[in-house]
């Protein structure tokens, strides 16, 4: 009796682990697509509700995104979504500079440059879908994708590691930025010419294409993370709440 006492309870933790991994995750990823935009302010009650979750399960999902730094405990108040700045896109993106074009010289001639531009071709055939609800995700996915394949090929995993995790950061500014354009980033010449130069083994070359592309990416992501500022400032007072 004790034994299955045990494993029953074994077996309910294992599905309690389950379960608030799943609510962090769909709490995080609607964090991340700016379907909760920067600055909303979160209740337990709300998302428990929402997620059909216990307040145990729903207080682990919100310590672990305000360990990510996607989150904020406001007192007497509940959590805000942490509000994008301008000083986000301009750190992530100088952080990209300095490591993807050096993980573009130090992929040249070791990537599957076919493998490369199928990975770019089906972002971009998803991302011309009419359901424009799913495009801004759909290219997001292809370009880290991409990116990723790229920072594999340079052979040092700490580089991929540092570089997924800048991807994370991009993905809620790029999301903002992009949420009511009619098409996604275009950047399919930068990816074809990019994949021309690692296939040529040209590393030089590589780690020039790469610079420019993120230079290019950053200000239309910085020109349209402003513009959304500056049309959503009617969420000032909450951002005042999180100070």
């Amino acid at each position: 009796m004790r034994a299955k006492i045990i494993a029953g309870n074994k077996a309910a933790s294992g599905e309690n682990m389950l379960l608030g991994e799943s609510t962090y995750l769909a709490i995080r990823q609607s964090i991340l697509s700016c379907t909760l935009q920067p600055g909303s302010l979160l209740t337990e009650a709300e998302l428990m509700e929402h997620y059909g979750v216990g307040k145990s399960t729903c207080r682990l999902a919100l310590a672990r995104l305000t360990h990510d730094g996607l989150v904020r405990s406001v007192p007497r108040h509940g959590y805000v979504v942490v509000p994008i700045t301008l000083k986000d896109v301009e750190e992530v993106f100088a952080l990209r500079m300095i490591l993807e074009p050096e993980a573009a010289r130090l992929a040249a001639g070791n990537v599957d440059t076919r493998a490369l531009m199928r990975i770019d071709k089906a972002a971009r055939g998803n991302s011309a879908s009419q359901n424009h609800g799913n495009q801004i995700g759909f290219f997001l996915e292809g370009n880290r994708a991409f990116h990723l394949q790229i920072a594999m090929a340079s052979g040092n995993d700490r580089l991929v590691r540092s570089i997924s995790d800048l991807f994370d950061d991009m993905a809620r500014l790029v999301a903002l930025g992009f949420a009511d354009e009619d098409d996604s980033p275009q950047i399919a010449g930068d990816h074809k010419l990019l994949a021309e130069a690692l296939g040529a083994g040209d590393g030089k070359t590589a780690a020039r294409i790469a610079r420019r592309h993120i230079e290019r990416f950053r200000d239309m992501t910085m020109e349209r993370v402003l513009r959304s500022m500056k049309q959503d400032f009617e969420h000032a007072p909450l951002l005042a709440v999180g100070k």
